[in-house]
């Protein structure tokens, strides 16, 4: 009777873990060590100790689940595509990456991912398998079936081209990239091998570098992201400036955290948190972008004020709240980005949730070309096409003091010329948007959508002619000195 009690259990628990909703996949990869947070509410005091988030059952074994979040089953690839797995339930040490039955590769950090080149494979099915090991022996596994067709699309009509810009004297633009794992298997700056692949390409280095961290890993309970001393000396040593995009959400993400709020934020709920953070940025000394909770006028991040329970109003009092912690340690190193997405039918206006100028060192603006890819089909458009209006709004009435940075851009070869688009963006920044003073370009593939320049030769070698442009700025910066990062000339 024992022995059939512990059966019947274990049938029940498999049963709910396979009911367990799948996460949504996180833009950020390969973010440091989480630290457990002691105290929640305002004034609480903060301790912190490793967590490895075990999970425990009835019968003492992990309760692990994995799922795959990209690609999606039936989905048709073609290309290099994200091979993205998410951790439902407990913490696997490693996760091993199978094709048709054999491993391809090992992962043995969250966030479990990595780049499937597809041209190496038959066009056809494929089953992709991924299989988790936890504790004790426990090991869960999540399959999906593909279909590979690389047989090249009909390509699409070019686009009329827009007149060439007009030739002209440039103020310095710092340029650099967020750097995806297709590259060297671990995204930089945890790993510089990739950077220094993208840099070989472009043939210049980069004066900037963008990585992400979020508040905390919460899978299953909740730990905190330290100020990452680590990453930001390792972009410093190369001599670029560091870009931090943070974010006040936990990992896995999805646009409904009820503890991850604006009003959490607000109310104190995480101020332990923050003040730890914003006293080491100031014993590291050096300055750095800080990017905090960016396209906050688009609905699909949890800090948005249409989603999550927020409220109208919350967006700027949670910034500012943050922002005010920073001042009263003294973190006069940071330089604060606020960082909309392009504006878009049904976006938040941008007045009502820009901070103002005192709080705020640089604007930015995010925005790709999606044109034709099936991943998030749209219409092929220029760069000017999709930052103008937006621009010149920001620089022309909301900020007009303020320098501004392009955090995200980057373009798909679906439906136009990717290597004629990067071409004439490299060309008309520093010939007709002189507040642009700063690029990130993003080479990470991202939801199906195939934005790194390694999608073709001619979108490498156009960047790469382009970037030469005396305009942009090389890795002259380790020693840059003082609190704020201005724009040069």
């Amino acid at each position: 009777m024992l022995r059939f009690r512990r059966f019947v259990t274990l049938l029940l628990l498999a049963f709910a873990l396979a009911a367990l909703p799948a996460p949504a996949a996180f833009g950020a990869e390969g973010v440091g060590p989480a630290k457990k947070l002691g105290g929640t509410t305002s004034g609480a005091s903060a301790t912190t100790t490793t967590s490895s988030s075990r999970t425990s059952t009835a019968s003492g074994k992990e309760a692990l689940a994995i799922a795959t979040t990209s690609p999606t089953a039936g989905q048709t690839l073609s290309g290099k595509v994200a091979w993205e797995i998410g951790v439902v339930s407990g913490a696997p040490s490693k996760v091993e990456f199978s094709i048709d039955g054999s491993v391809v590769w090992t992962d043995t950090g969250a966030p479990f991912a990595g780049s499937l080149d597809t041209a190496k494979l038959a066009d056809g099915p494929h089953v992709l398998s991924a299989t988790a090991y936890g504790a004790k022996g426990v090991k869960a596994t999540a399959k999906v079936t593909v279909t590979v067709a690389n047989a090249a699309p009909a390509p699409a009509p070019e686009p009329t081209p827009a007149p060439a810009p007009a030739p002209g004297s440039a103020a310095p633009i710092y340029w650099g990239a967020t750097v995806g794992i297709h590259l060297a298997g671990t995204q930089p700056p945890w790993d510089m091998a990739g950077l220094d692949v993208f840099e070989e390409e472009v043939q210049k280095k980069v004066s900037m570098l963008n990585f992400f961290q979020p508040f905390a890993n919460c899978n299953p309970t909740c730990s905190f992201y330290g100020f990452p001393k680590t990453p930001l000396e390792s972009i410093r040593q190369r001599g670029a400036i560091p870009v931090l995009s943070w974010s006040s959400q936990s990992i896995p993400s999805s646009k409904v955290e009820p503890d991850f709020q604006l009003s959490d934020v607000i109310s104190g709920r995480y101020d332990a948190y923050i003040t730890d953070f914003a006293t080491k940025a100031k014993a590291w000394g050096h300055p750095f972008f800080l990017r905090f909770n960016w396209e906050m006028n688009g609905k699909w991040f949890p800090w948005h004020e249409g989603v999550n329970g927020n409220q109208p109003g919350e967006f700027v009092a949670a910034w500012r709240h943050v922002h005010d912690i920073f001042t009263a340690v003294g973190a006069t190193n940071v330089n604060w980005v606020w960082c909309p997405n392009l504006e878009y039918s049904g976006s938040t206006p941008l007045a009502s949730v820009y901070p103002g100028d005192a709080y705020v060192d640089w604007t930015g603006l995010d925005g790709y070309n999606h044109g034709t890819n099936p991943a998030h089909p749209d219409s092929w458009k220029s760069f000017s096409q999709l930052y103008r209006s937006t621009y010149d709004k920001i620089t022309g009435s909301l900020a007009p003091s303020k320098p501004l940075m392009i955090g995200e851009v980057a373009s798909t070869e679906y439906g136009g010329s990717k290597s004629a688009w990067i071409k004439d963006m490299l060309a008309r920044i520093p010939a007709e948007y002189p507040k642009i003073r700063a690029l990130i370009y993003f080479d990470k593939y991202d939801t199906g959508m195939d934005w790194p320049l390694e999608t073709s030769t001619g979108a490498t070698t156009a960047f790469a002619e382009g970037i030469q442009d005396p305009a942009y700025l090389g890795n002259a910066f380790s020693g840059l000195g003082g609190t704020k990062i201005l724009p040069l000339g």
